[in-house]
């Protein structure tokens, strides 16, 4: 047939300098289909005559294509297969490879992940489905699927004995069928961070995260961020795409039971809203996380300092399931307060300061070169106030004089007129009340240096002087005085005065810091052989006490009464007498013991003992 007539049928001739070039159609009359090593293969056989005067010029032109549409391999590859020579007056050379029209060499191809093998005298070509210049597209069908399309460009460079070059070229568009895509989530909670980890990934690039559900709260990414969860957005290089969502344990959409063996679980059901771009196509991944803590009551770091004990710890969002107490009593500021504690307690952490000598403490270990203090705080449940667990801190303190504190029991009943009630209870200093008053009796405890305290200086021994003022209600007309005195030892005698302040005797000494005591007879030691040694030194008896009053009688004066230092022991009863008022009003022979008896002994720590 004519040229012209080839052209009308879709073949094309091209002819310049040193090349000719043949193109045709797929499926044309003129071509046929064979299979060459089990590949499919379509082949056009065509002659072109060339005449010019009495010269004519035959060129047999034959090309042979695969028509092999490809296979999706699991591991990851689009394969595509040619027969390696199609004519057998030909031998292979050399194959470029590439996509989109773009041609490299076939080791840069391998480097490239593509691979290249010669399998039964066929060419195969294997394209990772991650390959640059490949397509790739999300579908959601119930759950999400994804093609890939990639536009493979072969070349084939053949040659014929006499070495002429012969370069078929191949374009090819592979596509593999709808592959599933699953994402997943991975929970990465770690319970101590006391907050939800949860990881959604292998998210497709052209999809992203919109919302997320929140036990059935709707939270939208863009403002995620501004609560207390958010939500972190992580690019792969595989064209790959990861959101890390964290919620704290004690945000209120988590969702939380306290079982019976004292475990707490912690419940979020995540509903992950996804849509395709740029169609905009939903997609819906749901998954569940729990988190297990064991509901341990807390417990306090504690560190010992000279000026006493420091107690720490960090808050938890389960820890309103305890109360902390100090003995019976609940912590609170006011608490930390009426005994001196120091205490900080913000959103992060509760802080603790007790200094030495504070309400609370035991001491034990008494030597001359110190002794030991310990003080213990209980956790109890919330509901049942039943004690859990404690932190129990003992810490060495050194021994300077460990009369530190006075603790003064006062009786006014036989001072004040009959159907009187003091109205106020002071000491010198008016500003240092009593701590606690129950009718006619005073409780005061304060530390030996302050509240107007004086000192005196007779016979070797020290003796601490303070005085108790009442003022009378509406039924009580005048003011009346209570003068204590306690040793080094911290035992003395309360005398009661109905007089004005301004006729009491002036005080000699004002203290200006602690002084040492001196010992004024050899130690006597009667105590219980439980209680720690301790240096004790002879006070005068009751009797000369009272002979000495009756000397410096004046009107109103009663019998004095014990000034006792918390604790005391009681050698007759064997016991300690953690609270001095108490033991004295279930014991009352202690008080005609001590009068009968002929004296009392007192320890260096403000402990006593009764002579017998």
């Amino acid at each position: 047939m004519a040229l012209s007539d080839a052209r009308k049928k879709g073949y094309a001739f091209g002819l310049t300098d040193g090349r000719l070039v043949f193109r045709t159609p797929y499926g044309q009359p003129e071509s046929f289909s064979t299979e060459v090593n089990g590949v499919p293969v379509e082949e056009v056989h065509a002659t072109l005559f060339s005449r010019q005067s009495w010269v004519v010029l035959m060129v047999d032109l034959v090309t042979a294509c695969s028509m092999y549409e490809g296979s999706y391999d699991d591991s990851g590859y689009m394969v595509w297969r040619t027969p390696e020579v199609p004519y057998r007056s030909l031998h292979g050379t050399q194959l470029n490879i590439g996509l989109n029209g773009e041609l490299v060499a076939q080791p840069v191809a391998e480097d490239r992940r593509f691979v290249v093998g010669n399998i039964n005298s066929t060419v195969q070509i294997s394209v990772p489905l991650t390959a640059e210049g490949g397509y790739r597209k999300s579908f959601v069908l119930g759950d999400l699927f994804e093609i890939y399309v990639f536009h493979l460009y072969l070349e084939q460079i053949l040659a014929d004995d006499d070495r002429v070059e012969t370069r078929v070229r191949f374009q090819r568009t592979l596509s593999t069928p709808l592959l599933p895509h699953p994402v997943f989530t991975e929970n990465q909670t770690v319970a101590d961070e006391l907050s939800f980890t949860v990881y959604l990934g292998d998210v497709p690039e052209d999809m992203e995260l919109v919302a997320v559900h929140l036990n059935g709260d709707e939270f939208t990414v863009q403002y995620m961020n501004t609560r207390s969860h958010n939500i972190t957005k992580v690019v792969y290089p595989n064209n790959t795409l990861g959101y890390i969502l964290k919620v704290p344990f004690d945000d209120p959409v988590v969702l939380l039971q306290f079982s019976d063996d004292a475990v707490l679980h912690y419940e979020l059901n995540i509903n992950y809203t996804l849509t395709i771009l740029p169609e905009n196509e939903p997609f819906y991944h749901l998954t569940s996380v729990m988190a297990f803590i064991d509901a341990s009551p807390p417990a306090f770091d504690a560190v010992c300092s000279k000026s006493g004990i420091s107690f720490s710890r960090d808050h938890r969002p389960y820890d309103s399931l305890w109360e902390i107490s100090i003995g019976s009593d609940l912590l609170t500021p006011e608490l930390a307060a009426k005994h001196g504690y120091i205490m900080s307690n913000d959103s992060q952490s509760l802080q603790l300061m007790v200094p030495l000598f504070s309400h609370g403490y035991k001491y034990n270990g008494v030597t001359l070169d110190g002794f030991y203090g310990t003080f213990k705080i209980l956790m109890r449940d919330h509901e049942t106030s039943e004690v859990e667990s404690s932190t129990i801190k003992s810490c060495p303190f050194s021994t300077n004089e460990l009369i530190r504190r006075l603790t003064v029991v006062s009786d006014m009943s036989l001072a004040i007129p009959s159907g009187g009630l003091p109205a106020r209870f002071n000491l010198v200093d008016r500003l240092c009340g009593a701590r606690e008053t129950n009718g006619t009796r005073a409780l005061f405890s304060f530390p030996i240096n302050t509240c107007g305290t004086t000192i005196e200086l007779s016979m070797g021994n020290v003796t601490y002087q303070n005085e108790i003022f009442y003022s009378g209600s509406s039924r009580v007309h005048s003011d009346a005085v209570e003068r204590f005195e306690a040793d080094a030892a911290g035992i003395g005698g309360i005398i009661h005065t109905a007089r004005p302040i301004s006729d009491m005797q002036s005080l000699t000494i004002k203290p200006t810091a602690t002084l040492q005591t001196t010992p004024a007879s050899p130690a006597v030691s009667r105590m219980h052989d439980d209680h720690p040694a301790t240096r004790y030194i002879k006070v005068p008896s009751v009797q000369k006490l009272a002979s000495v009053l009756k000397r410096n009688s004046l009107k109103g004066y009663l019998q004095p009464s014990p000034v006792l230092l918390d604790p005391l022991v009681d050698v007759s009863f064997h016991r300690i007498l953690n609270s001095a008022q108490q033991e004295i009003d279930r014991q009352p022979g202690f008080l005609t013991k001590h009068e009968e008896e002929g004296g009392f002994t007192s320890g260096l720590m403000g402990s006593g003992v009764i002579t017998v």
